[in-house]
């Protein structure tokens, strides 16, 4: 078996970012940054296929320079290299742009067997990258993945949950997989992984390192067929409640007004309901 390649995502601590609401983004300095829980499960995954198979676990990654901190915590949790996907005029880039320098960077990458990544990000929560890049890679994509079975060197058969249905598929490499929670418990990194994980050098690509593989127009801005203009945050609604506790008549009658107010019920010119 080729390399296995995990897509791994630095996103902010959603429980503690804060939302600039005059502004209709996403303060992402306003919290710190872990690996997208989801790639962690990939993460696990590829590493305990390669324990079985010998592959090397490869990971990729875009984002900003400090987005090499979450490249060697995958490398302290088993991965065995990665490189950082990083350039202003990737700044922008959509789903569709964010999923084109992926592929790139994977073909560049290669040859390899088989993709990981999470089945969506928190900070986004598509859950369209994987399934575009496997497309752009015109290979097979298996998404909402939770168990694999039968890893060989010619071929996988994994199991797919969508929805209430649980389907069962068999694919030749190389192919792509979005997992879910279910498939995997992310393990901890140990003291010697963290170690050499500190001293690990993240190459960094660029643009001009994908020459080739990809052009200006497929990224940033350019590339993108959507743009978010706005975030707006929905205002907590509040509930109210109230205790009838000795005059059940009084209760019905509330019950019922709020039943008529709300439409639920209708009177009709009858009176009868």
């Amino acid at each position: 078996m080729d390399k296995i390649i995990v897509l791994v995502k630095q996103v902010p601590d959603m429980d503690n970012v804060r939302f600039d609401s005059e502004k209709g983004v996403i303060d992402r300095k306003s919290a710190g940054t872990e690996i997208n829980p989801f790639d962690l499960n990939a993460l696990e995954t590829a590493v305990q296929v390669s324990e079985k198979t010998g592959a090397d676990v490869h990971v990729i990654s875009m984002g900003p320079p400090s987005a090499q901190d979450a490249i060697k915590e995958a490398i302290a949790r088993g991965a065995s290299s990665g490189v950082l996907l990083s350039d202003k005029k990737f700044g922008g880039s959509d789903v569709k742009a964010t999923a084109s320098v992926l592929a790139a960077a994977i073909r560049k990458a290669g040859p390899y067997s088989m993709v990981l990544a999470g089945v969506q990000t928190i900070d986004g929560d598509t859950g369209q990258v994987g399934p575009e890049v496997a497309q752009l890679l015109e290979i097979p994509h298996a998404g909402y993945a939770e168990t694999l079975h039968d890893v060989d060197e010619n071929k996988i058969t994994v199991s797919t949950r969508i929805w209430e249905g649980l389907y069962k598929k068999t694919m030749s490499y190389p192919v792509l997989i979005t997992v879910n929670k279910e498939i995997s418990e992310p393990r901890l990194p140990s003291l010697k992984r963290k170690m050499q994980a500190r001293k690990a050098e993240i190459p960094v690509w660029g643009l001009e390192d994908l020459k080739g593989f990809i052009t200006e127009n497929d990224t940033g801005h350019k590339g993108s067929a959507t743009w978010v203009k706005k975030i707006i945050i929905p205002e907590s609604s509040k509930r109210s409640g109230e205790i009838y506790r000795d005059d059940l008549s009084k209760a019905l009658d509330a019950i019922m007004g709020m039943l008529k107010e709300g439409r639920i019920l209708e009177v009709n010119t009858d009176g009868k309901q």
